[in-house]
């Protein structure tokens, strides 16, 4: 997008019982140290029923400003999606550090009583981190369903601000309570960005890419193979977002929701819906037929040496040293595929019956993600733990405290998705 803005929104909405509904219970992996007093103290009203079934399903949209859509009346709202199948609100609950007070018990309440699953959502910037999950936490006792982590340009190259993110997070909402990462689709675009934090364990159960094509200047067809290609390594669900606030052609809208099935996705999301012309409604609703042929085979990426022809570093090559370490191989995890790591994977390739290529193809990643991955904690320095320190302290503790990746410092490629989509109301 950026999906943001400096505005807190403070909307007077009728007072309701609030009835919660369930959210999805998974496995979302330990946190890091104990939680402050504080913190404890509110976990417990996240409620048990918040467990039961996913709110990872169905038609959504996106709310950012409620007062520009259906001028924040929650009777309005619920009529408007019902006509149109919405089953899911998703709406903006913070910014950084602040939270939105638009976001409240009182508007929860009201469109759950109408039917409405309601999804909290929030940008972060890595600058208050402790505070930006504070605030998150926040909107989820208020009754939110689900909490979808709007991270981009900012938080790249911020291993340890997204670990505290993360962290304080699950100390506050729990380990199961259902989070998603809605970021960047195109991975190798930016290869400092933390990925392996915000969708390893006790991060976010599911992934949500913002596939806006027409931003992105591509096809529906091939934004969805370009996604999929480097997103389903961080072995996620993938539950896509698709736009309509840059105004689409409808026949790409309908495409767009032909696709997601053809992929199966669980949940099709749409951007926004104070921009949602009635076209556009009625391209999210309208019945499809599948597509003929349309089975998906997206690729999977190769990781080598420079010279190799694949991609040489960045969080990819993070996620391979990590399964590499765990599945026995010394190797140093430092973000960038030099010749260690090339050895480490032919060792692997060798005792696994792959052709010996050095490189981390298909083949290699099928084997190498059966293997579980490390738990890391990053520290602020950088530099690189050599790669016998670090599997002598897997041996021993489980648990490595490395320097963040080396790839942290490297540029993005380019910005698929344009800052101005989102600004300037």
């Amino acid at each position: 997008m950026s999906l943001r803005s400096s505005r807190g929104l403070a909307v007077a909405l009728a007072l309701l019982i609030w009835i919660p509904a369930p959210a999805l219970a998974t496995s979302g992996g330990a946190s890091v140290g104990p939680a402050p007093a504080k913190h404890r103290a509110r976990r417990s009203s996240v409620s048990s029923a918040q467990a039961q079934s996913s709110p990872f399903s169905g038609r959504g949209m996106w709310i950012w400003e409620l007062s520009q859509s259906d001028g924040g009346n929650p009777a309005s709202i619920i009529a408007t999606a019902r006509s149109y199948g919405v089953s899911e609100v998703i709406i903006k609950a913070g910014d950084g550090a602040s939270a939105w007070a638009q976001f409240n018990p009182t508007l929860v309440a009201a469109l759950h009583a109408g039917g409405l699953r309601v999804c909290a959502w929030q940008y972060v910037y890595g600058a208050h981190p402790v505070s930006e999950a504070e605030v998150g936490a926040a909107a989820v006792h208020a009754g939110a369903d689900c909490l979808l982590v709007d991270a981009e340009s900012e938080y790249e190259g911020k291993y340890v601000q997204a670990q505290q993110y993360i962290t304080t997070l699950r100390q506050l909402i729990g380990p199961s309570f259902p989070v998603g990462l809605a970021g960047f689709p195109y991975i190798d675009y930016h290869p400092a960005f933390p990925y392996s934090v915000f969708l390893g364990a006790g991060g976010a159960q599911y992934d949500m890419p913002q596939m806006y094509w027409s931003e992105i200047g591509a096809s529906v067809d091939a934004v969805y193979a370009h996604t999929y290609e480097f997103n389903q390594l961080y072995q996620r669900p993938i539950e896509v977002l698709g736009e309509i606030a840059g105004d689409p052609p409808p026949a790409e809208v309908v495409r767009f929701r032909q696709r997601s099935r053809a992929y199966g996705a669980t949940l099709v999301s749409w951007w926004d819906w104070q921009s949602a012309s009635a076209a556009e409604w009625q391209a999210i609703a309208e019945p499809f037929s599948s597509l003929q042929g349309a089975v998906p085979a997206p690729g999977l990426p190769t990781l080598s040496v420079a010279s190799g022809g694949g991609i040489s570093a960045g969080d990819l090559v993070v996620w391979a040293q990590e399964h590499l370490l765990e599945a026995g191989e010394t190797v140093q995890i430092d973000g960038e595929f030099g010749s260690g790591t090339q050895a480490a994977v032919e060792q692997f390739q060798a005792a696994h019956g792959i052709p010996v290529t050095g490189m981390v193809d298909p083949t290699t990643w099928q084997a190498l993600l059966r293997y579980p991955r490390p738990t890391v904690v990053w520290t602020g320095q950088q530099g690189t733990a050599t790669a016998a320190i670090a599997a002598r302290a897997l041996t021993a503790t489980k648990r490595l405290t490395l320097p963040v990746p080396l790839s942290a410092s490297l540029p993005a490629k380019g910005y698929e998705i344009p800052e101005s989509l989102g600004k300037g109301r």
